[in-house]
């Protein structure tokens, strides 16, 4: 019984810390040809069981927010019509635009959108360096099978030892953490690349969510089923 009780605390710790890793969904829906804003339009997402949504404002504008990281397809539901598959990448701690959105029910799948300040610093909860890498990225990268030569390519603040310990700037050797889905860790052991869906560096001004070093965080988030799945569906759409 105590062994139940100790796994159903864990899971539950775990859960909460992996629902940090939340994005945002941002845009505008407009008239065809007009241009004129949709206003009142629901814009939602349903995933496995739950739904995200939100309504346009008065200049067809609108925000999804607290959304879990990975890929979506997204709807645009005004009176009886929808638009469907609008396909969405939602990163870690940011948002992703998909632009303006010219609603037209008979269209099944939207191209564009994007990540903002995808694999660049960037600014998340107001004055944080974050360097970010997405799945396509570091399938890209020619450090995909060394987890620590990937984590030196995101930042020049970072630097591997000749031991193989890693260095961020101002900090001690191995005076860093890895979050990876949520579970915090001092050591990555062996991640393969190719099961990373997402990756974030923070070298400095570290939020107190994290906490326990002074040095930086390692964020990882694996694929998921539904993330390939996803991808899956919005594939069959071209």
């Amino acid at each position: 019984m105590k062994k139940l009780i100790l796994i159903a605390l864990l899971f539950i710790s775990g859960q909460s810390i992996g629902q940090n890793a939340l994005g945002e969904v941002i845009g505008e829906v407009v008239t065809p040809e007009t241009h004129f804003p949709v206003v009142g339009a629901v814009v939602y997402i349903e995933d496995n069981g739950r739904m995200y949504r939100t309504k346009t404002d008065v200049d067809g504008r609108f925000r999804i927010s607290a959304i879990p990281s990975g890929a979506y397809l997204m709807s645009v539901r005004e009176f009886e019509d929808t638009m469907k598959n609008i396909l969405v990448e939602v990163p870690i701690d940011g948002f992703f635009n998909a632009g303006t959105i010219e609603f037209n029910s008979s269209v099944l799948s939207l191209a564009g959108g994007r990540v903002i300040a995808r694999n660049q610093v960037k600014l998340i909860d107001g004055n944080l360096p974050v360097a970010t890498l997405t799945a396509k990225e570091i399938d890209k990268s020619p450090a995909k099978f060394d987890l620590k030569g990937l984590i030196t390519s995101m930042s020049s603040d970072v630097r591997q030892t000749e031991d193989g310990e890693l260095v961020f700037r101002g900090a001690r050797k191995g005076d860093m953490i890895y979050l990876i889905d949520g579970v915090k860790t001092r050591s990555a052991g062996s991640v393969p690349g190719a099961s990373i869906g997402k990756m974030m560096l923070y070298t400095g001004g570290l939020p107190a969510k994290y906490g326990d070093t002074l040095g930086g965080v390692v964020v990882m988030e694996s694929k998921s089923y539904f993330d390939l799945y996803r991808r899956w569906q919005a594939s069959q759409l071209h």
